[in-house]
């Protein structure tokens, strides 16, 4: 029997867990979808402070957390939780740390203003995932990227982690949402992408330029094997670059044709 592909899911928002929108709704029914097709799923989101964890029966994974991720040179702990997504008891793990997560907002605040920090969310989310994926043991052959919070994952597995044989042959898939940022993120945060391999020739999408979501999706796209539209509608910047780098693209898919058309797009991966 061939062994079922292994498809990891790393998105900004999961529909309980977070209120149901847009995203949070296709965060959920897309793994349930995958895995219904006979794909082996797991499931990767930041640990918000507006999580029940009680409700939703997280419990932490002493074993998978501890790890210390360096950020300007300051060591944050990483705790790692996890919870079944029901009906399918799909695994969802949590990227946890007091100082990123423990707030009362995902990415705003109560006022609705954007945390200052969330540059450094980004990078102590996107490592935290890659690190404990290889704790687990568990190599993807397609690892997809939902919302501007995961948008640095293509940049650190195509860069960082590019001689790393655990991720070798793993495939790059980003979903383009109509999710903007207000403000852009801090303006050192090209400067903390610099590290292990990451130098600024690599991050031109960043370079010399406001970062905003479209700076940011433009940098995904860099770095991804392939581009889902979302949406129904985004950017026509980010259009226009998507068409110009060629990129394997699925067009927006109503949806409920979206789970399948994601399904076959991976096989063709």
């Amino acid at each position: 029997m061939t062994p079922s592909k292994k498809v990891l899911y790393v998105s900004q928002e999961i529909f309980p867990y977070l209120p149901e929108s847009e995203m949070a709704s296709i965060g959920r029914q897309l793994p349930l979808a995958a895995q219904g097709s006979g794909y082996d799923v797991r499931i990767f989101m930041p640990r918000f402070g507006t999580i029940n964890e009680r409700r939703n029966q997280l419990h932490e994974v002493i074993r998978l957390s501890g790890l210390n991720i360096i950020i300007d040179d300051t060591d944050h702990p990483l705790v790692l939780k996890v919870a079944s997504l029901q009906p399918a008891r799909l695994q969802v793990y949590f990227i946890d740390n007091d100082d990123y997560f423990h707030r009362k907002g995902s990415v705003v605040d109560i006022e609705g203003e954007e945390y200052p920090d969330n540059d450094e969310r980004m990078i102590f989310f996107t490592r935290g995932v890659l690190e404990t994926v290889k704790k687990l043991r568990w190599t993807p052959d397609i690892i997809h990227c939902q919302g501007w919070m995961t948008a640095l994952t293509p940049l650190y597995l195509k860069k960082a982690y590019h001689q790393d044989p655990f991720f070798r042959d793993s495939k790059v898939v980003f979903s383009v949402f109509d999710n903007k940022l207000k403000n852009p993120l801090h303006p050192e945060f090209a400067r903390r992408l610099l590290f292990d391999g990451i130098v600024k020739q690599d991050i031109t999408a960043l370079n010399d330029t406001e970062i905003n979501t479209v700076a940011l999706s433009k940098l995904a796209i860099d770095y991804s094997d392939a581009i889902v539209q979302a949406s129904e509608q985004i950017d026509p910047e980010i259009t226009d670059y998507i068409k110009a780098k060629g990129k394997k693209f699925l067009p927006f898919t109503e949806k409920e044709n979206c789970e399948k058309k994601c399904a076959d797009f991976y096989g063709e991966l």
